[in-house]
């Protein structure tokens, strides 16, 4: 399979249906770049659990407030 983000074919490529749609990889780096959610205050791709607020999506509490989303809190254990 042929992944969607650099154009590589490779034997190992996988498969995420992300919304009822398919994607295709050849590494953990091109499914990030192409579908991982974007920190809507700093731009940084959210790896990780991430936070959302009224649709929009945070990488860190910090973000959010800084974005007037003063109720999100990171969580913590």
């Amino acid at each position: 399979m042929k992944c969607e983000i650099c154009g590589n074919e490779y034997d190992k490529s996988f498969e995420v249906i992300k919304g009822g749609q398919r994607h295709v990889f050849d590494s953990l780096e091109c499914a990030i770049q192409g579908i991982a959610p974007i920190c809507d205050f700093c731009g940084v791709r959210i790896v990780g659990h991430g936070m959302e607020a009224r649709g929009k999506f945070y990488c860190c509490a910090h973000c959010a407030k800084s974005a007037g989303q003063p109720q999100m809190k990171d969580r913590m254990a």
